[in-house]
């Protein structure tokens, strides 16, 4: 059991990668569990997936896949606030109009033979493929996103619980939604390298949902929202070593697979503490 443990660790490469998916999920863990209760799963996705045409031009351009991934993650934020105040045809729909127009425009552009990386890497990610240069500003990036987070937090908690007296206490609703939106895209960022277009969405959000099931306050919400992520990641690449599977597949089915386990029925609380949703919802 011991060498089950120990023998991938003597690979450098799986050592970044756990390393990059450490930081990772130190980092989406918490910022998952205000996703889920600001109700922002769907510009989550919409955001991840949007940025596919910026990673394919970086592709094309030879430049590294994080400048273009943030020029991407830039260009979906702001086709997705643009086509969120759409409201003669509803904000969701024009979102999703503007998410699958970004995709199929990636799409087409990847289908260039010039394109040096398979579609398939950029969609799904490679942790395996992580550098030390990555570490670094995955670290230096991490660090910022954390800070800030710690910095809104109590701007965060009262637009979340008490949106009404928000304000007079120094929270603002539109100031809580531009800073989840702007640490979402910094948080894609870091994972992006490692888990791709279309699945860096689970470490978001499946973490959230975890978290937000099995504890009933804030601060511990946001604790086990980082252990769940960075469980998953862990877990996804001794899955990923040891089944000779994709590592940014395993790692996403890990995350799904720890937040169904939360999810399965269990004895209701007593009475007394409420749980975090609850009163969230009734606020």
């Amino acid at each position: 059991m011991l060498d089950v443990l120990i023998e991938p660790l003597s690979d450098g490469i799986v050592r970044r990668a756990l390393l990059e998916l450490v930081i990772a999920g130190a980092v989406a863990g918490p910022l998952g569990v205000w996703i889920v209760l600001y109700g922002q799963s769907y510009a989550a996705e919409s955001i991840s997936h949007s940025m596919l045409p910026g990673l394919v031009l970086a592709a094309l351009a030879g430049i590294p896949l994080g400048i273009g991934a943030a020029a991407g993650l830039a260009l979906a934020a702001a086709c997705v606030a643009l086509a969120s105040r759409q409201r003669a045809v509803g904000p969701d729909a024009a979102v999703a109009v503007a998410v699958t127009a970004l995709v199929g425009a990636g799409t087409l552009l990847a289908l260039s033979p010039e394109v040096p990386v398979r579609l398939g890497e950029l969609l799904f990610g490679d942790p395996l493929a992580v550098g030390t240069s990555d570490l670094v500003a995955s670290a230096a990036l991490a660090l910022a996103v954390l800070l800030a987070l710690a910095g809104g937090h109590r701007m965060l908690a009262l637009s979340a619980f008490d949106p009404r007296s928000a304000r007079s206490l120094g929270g603002s609703d539109p100031g809580s939604a531009a800073l989840l939106l702007g640490l979402l895209a910094a948080t894609i960022l870091i994972a992006v390298t490692a888990l791709g277009n279309l699945l860096v969405v689970a470490i978001l959000l499946a973490p959230g949902a975890t978290a937000l099931r099995l504890s009933a306050r804030l601060g511990p919400a946001l604790a086990v929202g980082a252990a769940s992520a960075i469980g998953a990641g862990v877990a996804g690449i001794y899955v990923s070593y040891w089944a000779d599977v994709a590592a940014g597949a395993a790692i996403a089915i890990c995350a799904i697979a720890i937040c169904a386990v939360a999810l399965l029925p269990r004895p209701r609380p007593r009475r007394g503490g409420g749980h975090i949703l609850r009163r969230w919802n009734r606020a």
